[in-house]
């Protein structure tokens, strides 16, 4: 392997394949300016970008997010990926502005000089959803909300951020930006942000058509992508969810029936009033609380009188969450109209636009109303305890 040109594009060989490799900076229009460059004087069968298909779909089709069903998103179970995608693309079109550059600049360049030679647009990035769910699967309740809180504050700290971190961005994916401080009490994240795509991003980059190959990724990916391009590579199993362990299968049906079980011991053995107590305390703070958080997140008072009432039961039952019921009612409470999904993209680049809006605030209906009955659950069960003891 040798450097040519650039001390950031780099060559590589592949079973009689020529691969230029070029190391962008996310936010530098000097990387799209080298991206254009390379690509026409190379003229390459293969132009292949460090996207994967839905990132791809957003780029080619800017409307697309209008045929968006929000009801479908609660029912699947994909608010909170969706808006953790939403959040990150909050924070790169507020760097990109601040940088006076467009989101993703070198990766649209590479599409563009590609078509404009005819050649293949080859996706070589793994879907985002399957890293932000590999992420979700390995971290504990506290440090989702610490990784939700600050995906939303960072929309707010864009105007702080200085030259260092800047600097610091153009070697690095935004989405590990977001995520340094969670990063060091999980070390493994770094496993599923970098080490996991490097080793993609090279089978995927290694088996593009064609004879000539430009790849453009981030410059961080690069060490990662040369470490691991003779080394054989089982791409399926970074495509698919691990499943979830046996113990967490057992926990989700044993802690509602360990409750139900307290509730009957407090009646046979404590007494009624012992037994009603219990039963009470339960109801007040998973209600209060899944009430307070869809409360937080602005709904609707029918919303959030559906959370109150919900939320005790859901939280007993391990196939059910008073968020999807709370975002239901909220959807059809207040119904998003075409102006809600038209006005989308510049409502996303402020946390009072993520409030406003009622796509975004359907979604935060449902995240905060399942952190509101996720923390009164923990209370409630502490207030059992105690008339336990008492």
């Amino acid at each position: 392997m040798e450097s040519v040109t650039n001390s950031n594009v780099h060559l590589l060989t592949q079973n009689g394949k020529t691969i230029i490799l070029i190391g962008t900076a996310h936010v530098s229009k000097e990387s799209a300016d080298l991206v254009r460059r390379v690509i026409q004087e190379e003229k390459p069968d293969t132009v292949s970008v460090e996207l994967c298909p839905s990132r791809y779909q957003a780029i080619r089709q800017k409307e697309k997010w209008r045929d968006m069903d929000i009801v479908k998103v609660i029912k699947e179970n994909k608010a909170f990926l969706l808006l953790m995608n939403l959040l990150l693309g909050s924070f790169q079109k507020r760097i990109a502005e601040k940088l006076d550059i467009k989101p993703g600049e070198e990766m649209i360049a590479a599409i563009e000089e590609g078509d404009a030679i005819q050649a293949g647009i080859h996706l070589a990035d793994r879907e985002i959803h399957v890293t932000l769910s590999r992420i979700w699967r390995i971290m504990g309740f506290w440090d989702k909300v610490k990784f939700l809180f600050q995906f939303i504050l960072s929309i707010g700290d864009v105007d702080e951020i200085g030259e260092e971190e800047i600097e610091k961005m153009k070697t690095q994916d935004v989405l590990q930006t977001l995520l340094a401080d969670v990063e060091k009490s999980h070390p493994v994240l770094k496993e599923i942000l970098i080490t996991e795509r490097d080793q993609y991003l090279a089978e995927k980059i290694r088996s593009a058509p064609g004879e000539k190959i430009v790849a453009v990724v981030g410059a961080g990916h690069v060490p990662g992508i040369q470490k691991f391009w003779d080394q054989d590579i089982d791409i399926e199993s970074l495509e698919v969810l691990p499943p979830k362990g046996k113990f967490s299968g057992f926990f989700k049906w044993a802690f509602p029936i360990s409750i139900l079980a307290l509730f009957v011991f407090g009646f046979f053995y404590g007494g009624e009033a012992k037994g009603a107590s219990m039963v009470g305390w339960w109801i007040v703070a998973t209600g209060l609380l899944a009430g307070v958080g869809a409360l937080a997140a602005f709904a609707h008072p029918f919303t959030i009188i559906s959370s109150i009432c919900v939320a005790p039961l859901t939280t007993l039952h391990p196939m059910l969450a008073a968020g999807w019921i709370a975002g239901l009612v909220e959807a059809l409470s207040r119904k998003p109209r075409v102006m809600d999904f038209e006005n989308l993209p510049e409502d996303i680049l402020s946390v009072k636009g993520f409030w406003r809006n009622k796509v975004t605030r359907i979604l935060l209906v449902v995240v905060f109303t399942n952190i509101g009955a996720s923390i009164g659950t923990f209370v409630a069960l502490s207030l059992i305890v105690k008339v336990i003891q008492a």
